[in-house]
């Protein structure tokens, strides 16, 4: 039976139910009785939500990412027993409680959740918007919009649809929200999984989705960019030594990458969109398809059937076990198999790294950095599986511990591949002689990656320091940079004998502006003047600063008093003239400037013409504001 047959939507679902076409004096008498149920009923929730209604969540003029989770309220309905209507109910009659923390990580639970929140859309410019449910492994979804009017609109996503019914092709479940500005909309979401309930809901503005998706695609390319790479590098020393221990680091690698390709959503995404029962059954065996390279891999590294016997028969017991583990996951349901196949991970990692610390202790020295990727590797995904079991909140790390943690251990494995080879050169010139061979390959290829890295780092310094001389907020530059700019062309001055102009601009009572329209509107007057004033120097050879709260500063080389006051009175005509629209309102503007200037041949320290230049910005607004007063001092 579909979701929404089990799940009415609205109660109109109710009360139009089809029965008047039954025949018969009983059924027309049931079909009455049921009739006046629900009308009686629509009655009583009608009250309720007179009585107790929802306080909106308001999405203020400016925000495009909101996580919902503070402001959601939830309810576990244990049975799954509920429909929406059940739900709004509910939800109206205060049922529904406030989310502990607001991290909505619940564990592996059985039933349904509920999820409610009342929004109103005040940002005029989006009435269209995304959530998304960031967690890629729920099962069904539900979203049901109740809108002023009493109409209910349904939605539905999870990996027990098929990947085409999103409407965003993303690897998380999202849903479209038409939200009319102005009026209340009611979300309610139905979330039921055999995988972690774990619902970070989120609303994105199309725009900020947008560079959601960019960021991801840039993290997630990352990541499997050195995954790939790795893969690759081990590939080529493996077909050239022939050493298992690579073979089977490329199982590990390539095993757990299909992993977090399954965790992330991906493998839905790409691999089986149209199998969602595939989506439930990769997890638990790509877990242990990884298991098994894993233990596979250590005893290979650690040689442990020469070094330590005993503990060799554990990794192949292990290995069985995995084996069993991943056969039995096809029949097994997934809440049964994926939390034992998490906990497995832990076990058998750990196991990896009591087995590397008996052979350091045994002298092998390449158990050192093994130990310490396997250490690392193990903590990313403790905190992965603790979120998972809900015993941890939802965060950047323990979101992401299994990607940051298998990144590190995969490269420090390799380099411990490395380490181990090195160890074994002496005992076989010809293979060592092959791997000086290799080596030199990836010398050079290294020193390529290098010199490239080398020059995005230089690039990337370069847009670092231009960032750290801009104002964030006007975008010009800031004081420190003026004060370097404005000491280097006064000692510029010095050599080509040339004058020099400063000015210092502050806007009329802007204080009035903040506190009548808002700071809101205090900065878009501030980069509009910004703006204003660049617009007006920059061609002229000079350079802008903010020097601080509504004052802004100027540098002129080359400017006599004539051109000073010239540009300065371009300025002053451009912000008076040039009202700024921001809110709604129409904010006229006025400034005072002060302009000093260094007279050819004379010397001139920067506090001494910053002194007299402000002076006359004082004499401007004592003379009535609005308006340029200029002073030229022999220094």
């Amino acid at each position: 039976m579909p979701l929404s047959a089990k799940y009415p939507i609205a109660l109109e679902s109710t009360l139009v139910s089809g029965r008047h076409k039954a025949g018969g004096s009983v059924r027309a008498i049931r079909g009455i009785w049921s009739g006046l149920w629900a009308f009686g009923l629509a009655i009583l929730l009608a009250g309720v939500a007179v009585a107790r209604p929802a306080t909106p969540h308001v999405l203020a003029p400016g925000e495009s990412t909101i996580a919902l989770g503070p402001h959601i309220t939830y309810r576990h309905d244990a049975l799954a027993a509920d429909g929406a209507t059940e739900a709004f109910a509910r939800a109206r009659a205060g049922a529904f409680a406030p989310i502990p923390g607001g991290n909505p990580t619940f564990g592996f639970q059985t039933g349904a959740y509920w999820f409610h929140l009342a929004v109103v859309n005040s940002h005029a410019e989006e009435t269209r918007w995304l959530l998304v449910q960031e967690y890629a492994l729920s099962d069904q979804i539900d979203l049901y919009l109740r809108y002023p009017d009493g109409h209910v609109e349904h939605q539905a996503s999870g990996d027990h649809q098929p990947f085409g019914n999103r409407f965003i092709r993303y690897r998380y479940p999202n849903f479209r929200l038409d939200l009319p500005l102005g009026q209340p909309v009611e979300l309610l979401i139905r979330v039921q999984s055999e995988s972690s309930m774990q619902v970070p809901l989120v609303l994105y503005t199309p725009k900020a989705f947008a560079e959601l998706m960019r960021d991801a695609q840039f993290s997630t390319g990352l990541y499997y960019g050195i995954v790939l790479a790795l893969l690759f590098y081990n590939f080529v020393l493996w077909i050239m030594l022939r050493d298992p221990g690579y073979f089977w680091y490329l199982l590990h690698t390539g095993a757990f990458g299909l992993v977090l390709f399954t965790l992330n959503g991906y493998g839905f995404e790409y691999f089986w969109p149209n199998w969602p029962w595939l989506a439930d059954a990769s997890v638990p065996l790509s877990i242990c398809l990884a298991l098994i390279g894993m233990q596979q891999f250590s005893r290979s590294f650690l040689e442990l059937e020469d070094r330590w016997p005993a503990g060799n028969l554990v990794s192949l017991g292990l290995i069985g076990f995995f084996v069993l583990l991943g056969i039995a996951s096809i029949w097994l349901p997934y809440h049964a198999s994926t939390p034992l196949a998490s906990r497995a991970v832990l076990f058998g990692v750990t196991w990896i790294i009591v087995a590397a610390v008996v052979m350091l202790r045994r002298g092998y020295k390449p158990a050192r950095l093994f130990l310490l990727a396997w250490s690392l590797f193990l903590l990313g995904t403790a905190m992965f599986t603790l979120l998972a079991f809900g015993l941890v909140p939802r965060n950047f790390w323990t979101q992401n511990g299994v990607q940051i943690g298998s990144a590190l251990e995969m490269l420090l494995l390799s380099l411990a591949l490395g380490a181990r080879y090195a160890s074994l050169r002496s005992e076989n010139i010809r293979i060592a002689q092959q791997a000086n061979e290799q080596l030199e390959r990836n010398v050079i290829d290294r020193t390529k990656q290098l010199r490239t890295a080398m020059a995005q780092l230089g690039e990337a310094n370069v847009q670092l320091r231009d960032y750290s001389q801009r104002d964030p907020l006007t975008g010009v530059y800031n004081r420190r940079h003026f004060r370097d700019a404005f000491e280097q062309a006064l000692n510029a001055r010095k050599d080509n004998g040339k004058p020099l102009a400063l000015l210092l601009l502050d806007l009329d009572h802007f204080k009035r502006i903040n506190d009548g329209f808002g700071h809101l509107a205090g900065d878009d007057c501030l980069h509009f003047a910004a703006r204003s004033m660049e617009d007006v120097v920059v061609p002229r050879g000079g350079l802008v600063a903010r020097f601080g709260g509504e004052e802004f500063v100027a540098v002129l080389p080359g400017a006599d008093a004539q051109d000073a006051l010239q540009v300065a009175e371009a300025v002053r005509l451009r912000i008076q003239q040039t009202p700024v629209s921001t809110g709604g309102h129409s904010i006229r503007l006025s400034a005072s400037i002060g302009v000093h200037t260094v007279i050819e041949g004379h010397q001139a320290t920067p506090e001494d013409v910053i002194r007299i230049a402000d002076e006359a910005l004082y004499r401007a607004k004592d003379d009535g504001r609005n308006c340029v007063r200029h002073s030229v001092v022999v220094a």
